[in-house]
């Protein structure tokens, strides 16, 4: 790997026989012309707060409709109790309020596998000796957790074998559909906290819902290659659904597929709103100068405290290491390094996103010892282990309804595939444990 972005191959980047240029100006004077002009901040401030400025009214007249920030804060701290969320599944009769009384039972009497005694299992007595950093903890991330029922298989799993449960947790079902299946939105909100685990929403509205009336099927797929968006209005809808489910079911981490979005989750921290995102893969952020830009616009409108509502960063699946490396010193520089966090795609679904074998297990080992901060999201299992199943995991099987899978008879397929992303997160942390590494997994259920 190159130790800069510098290219020095002559082939690469000029034509032949075209002549090689020499520095001809000090660079310190270059660099004094990317100063931001008080003026230019000035005017920016001016645009935004002019009354007359119909896209920032747009975006206030929905916060006020919700009562203003404090009212949505309060009315969202309420949502998010947990005895709040356990009355409401118990009284709608769901059957996943036993569920959660079971998988607290299991936490209280400590049924889950220990750190310490996790670092055991992989390095025997040697691990007793050893000192881990846990000043640059991986995060163990896992996508995505679809449905319930997947959490309460896979805690079972982890108790009889020992395993570890994520750290971190990305669903990117239907809301709608979701909040209408026995309570699933509640039920899996509750089960976070008892964990102990953080994890994020996917929103409805976004170009795949219809409103980018250009989109199709296969037959469109280069319609794609911008990203799905969020056209028109739905910038503003985008927000509107937000704050629903922030303020009725607590939910305060979701999804950010478009710039336009992107700007507005910054603009309802600033004016107070407690709400955070994390930057999807599709967002396509792929090289320093992209992360830059995105850190940049966080910091512009970051609170006095120096706080942001972006709080995942999801790198490109074609981003290399030195990338990281680069854009993490840029993050400490801003102030973002416990703020925002790297979300890195350790191993995808096996159809329909990448090139398979996709595994990048050895890369994260040598972005542990220098970026802290990072999480290791397993979208798919270990490749090998993928290829072999009767059903591969395949992203587009995300947008599935319900309905459509268990008339199909898959459910059974699909949760198979989510356990074997729970292997390959499984696996990284031995991988991790073994280099002397740390991670992040439920805090509430491994305890040191």
């Amino acid at each position: 790997m190159p130790d800069s972005f510098t290219n020095t191959s002559e082939s690469a980047t000029r034509c032949p026989g075209e002549a090689v240029k020499g520095m001809t100006m000090d660079v310190r004077d270059l660099r004094r012309r990317l100063q931001i002009s008080e003026q230019s901040l000035r005017q920016v401030n001016e645009l935004i707060l002019d009354p007359d400025n119909e896209i920032v009214n747009a975006l206030l007249e929905v916060v006020a409709e919700y009562g203003g920030p404090e009212e949505i804060n309060r009315k969202a701290e309420e949502a998010r109790r947990l005895d709040s969320l356990l009355a409401r599944l118990r009284e709608s009769g769901s059957p996943y309020f036993e569920q959660l009384e079971w998988l607290t039972e299991q936490r209280d009497r400590g049924a889950f596998v220990s750190i310490s005694d996790f670092r055991r299992q992989v390095l025997g007595d040697k691990a007793d000796g050893m000192a881990f950093g846990d000043e640059s903890a991986v995060t163990l991330e896992i996508s995505a957790l679809q449905f319930f029922p997947w959490l309460i298989a896979e805690a079972r799993q982890a108790i009889e074998r020992r395993e570890l449960m994520p750290g971190r947790y990305i669903r990117v079902r239907c809301m709608e559909e979701q909040c209408a299946d026995q309570g699933d939105t509640l039920a899996v909100a509750a089960a976070m906290q008892v964990i102990g685990a953080s994890y994020v929403e996917t929103l409805d509205t976004k170009g795949t819902d219809g409103s980018n009336v250009h989109l199709g099927g296969p037959e469109t797929i280069t319609g794609y290659f911008g990203g799905i968006g969020q056209p028109n209005d739905h910038a503003i809808r985008w927000v509107d659904e937000f704050l629903h489910y922030f303020t009725s079911y607590g939910v305060r981490q979701v999804l950010n597929i478009n710039p336009g979005t992107v700007l507005l989750g910054y603009f309802l921290h600033k004016l107070g709103i407690d709400i955070e995102f994390k930057i999807s893969v599709y967002m396509g952020n792929d090289n320093p100068y992209a992360a830059l830009w995105t850190l940049i616009g966080a910091k512009l409108f970051s609170r006095e405290d120096g706080t942001t509502s972006l709080i995942g960063f999801n790198w490109s699946n074609s981003v290399n290491n030195e990338t990281i490396i680069k854009t993490s010193k840029l993050r400490h520089a801003l102030g973002f390094e416990d703020v925002v966090r790297f979300e890195h795609h350790i191993t995808e679904t096996y159809r329909s996103i990448v090139i398979q074998p996709y595994d990048r297990t050895d890369e994260l080992l040598e972005l542990a010892e220098q970026v802290p901060n990072i999480s290791a999201k397993h979208e798919g299992g270990i490749p090998a282990v993928d290829a072999s199943r009767d059903h591969p995991s395949d992203i587009l099987e995300y947008f599935l309804p319900k309905k459509e899978i268990e008339e199909k008879g898959m459910m059974p397929l699909l949760e198979r595939n989510y356990l074997d992303k729970h292997d390959a997160l499984n696996h990284t942390a031995r991988r991790l444990t073994e280099s002397g590494l740390s991670f992040i997994a439920a805090p509430n259920l491994h305890k040191p």
